[in-house]
């Protein structure tokens, strides 16, 4: 059997998981991703505030709403492994009900919980692990070093819990990273400590490092932000070799790590998307026009981002996987037929670099270690 090697933090929209069902199969063997159900309705989710009571007041129109984009996750999954953190909706337990209930009873997902959370929502996941019978994610924000009040909150969950370890995953989440140095030191001291508490069934440590650009000032613009996620990573193993296989690898794919936070976008969106491509040390990241204006030729300037993607060092070629081949019809079609939108680019983007990250993780598995 195959095991996973990459675990992608997704946000439980479209583009993301059409982007996983298009990546070969042989490509998707080696992820299990960690899917976020995203809130319906309110506003942007504060990363780690214990959500109140019913948020989502509306239980009818949360079960309704919720109902479809679940059946098309476990089509997209297909029976492969990963995890489902229904966090924004868990609240709604009437609503979400029937749901969570087909995604434990019909697809390959472990559903997930984290300290933070209420005990009686922490129970209820814990029911749908019983109910699964393939045990549950927990999910710690480490923001800031652990200490051994956060070790022994850890330890009264597992007690809540009443599930063997065997049957236990730990998701060491950094969040958002900007310094790969100092969020390093907080990954280690996270797996020393919380790490070696028990004998996990599996251990992710995931950090995010795409930008937040949608919310940046200014109109067009095309620059290469570092992958933070992955120095912190390379970080890590370095300090504690270990760790190395031990620890699976995530990331949020090319999308902000609080993405999953913000509610369920209506049409007609915003008036930019993002064009994105993953090098083996930096994202390619170009917004361009989502909408007509008298002020520019939109199809033009999303063919010339394309352009300035497929022209970069960092782009394998068009044979490389789907996304590059998108990406160089894109960037010498005509006219406005294969330009796409803002979820194309997207989806796209969430393509080319899961197919890239198994790569590199399965080259640098296959590489032999350097003489002592």
């Amino acid at each position: 059997m195959v095991e996973p090697i990459y675990v992608p933090v997704l946000s439980a929209r479209r583009d993301a998981w059409n982007a996983y069902a298009q990546l070969d199969i042989g490509v998707r063997r080696r992820i299990a991703p960690l899917w976020t159900l995203v809130p319906r309705t309110g506003t942007e989710r504060t990363r780690g505030a214990c959500a109140a009571v019913n948020l989502d007041s509306d239980q009818t129109a949360l079960g309704t709403w919720l109902a479809p984009r679940v059946d098309q996750l476990i089509e997209a999954m297909d029976g492969m492994t990963g995890w489902v953190d229904a966090t924004h909706v868990e609240d709604g337990v009437h609503g979400a009900a029937t749901s969570l209930w087909r995604l434990m009873t019909r697809s390959g997902l472990r559903v997930v919980t984290g300290p933070e959370r209420d005990p009686t929502l922490q129970r209820y996941a814990a029911d749908l692990a019983f109910l699964s019978r393939r045990g549950i994610g927990i999910r710690v924000l480490a923001d800031a070093p652990p200490d051994e009040l956060r070790s022994a909150e850890l330890l009264r969950l597992l007690d809540r819990l009443c599930l063997p370890p065997s049957m236990v995953d730990l998701i060491l989440d950094m969040g958002a990273v900007a310094d790969a140095t100092d969020a390093s030191k907080t990954a280690i001291a996270a797996l020393d400590l919380l790490g070696a508490l028990v004998p996990w069934r599996t251990v992710v440590l995931t950090a995010g490092a795409f930008p937040r650009v949608h919310d940046s000032p200014g109109e067009e613009f095309a620059y290469i932000a570092e992958r933070h996620d992955r120095q912190l990573y390379q970080a890590v193993h370095a300090a504690r070799p270990v760790f190395s296989g031990a620890v699976l690898y995530g990331d949020y794919s090319v999308e902000h790590a609080f993405s999953a936070n913000i509610p369920h976008i209506r049409a007609p969106g915003p008036a930019w998307g993002v064009m994105r491509y993953t090098g083996p040390d930096g994202f390619l990241i170009g917004r361009v026009p989502t909408r007509d204006s008298h002020r520019f030729d939109r199809v033009g300037r999303v063919r010339a981002m394309a352009r300035w993607i497929t022209e970069s060092g960092a782009y394998r070629g068009a044979d490389y996987g789907d996304g590059e081949r998108w990406l160089h019809a894109c960037a010498h079609g005509e006219g406005s037929k294969g330009s796409g939108n803002a979820e194309t680019w997207i989806k796209v983007g969430h393509v080319q670099h899961m197919n890239f990250v198994v790569n590199q993780l399965a080259d640098r598995d296959a590489s032999p270690e350097p003489d002592s």
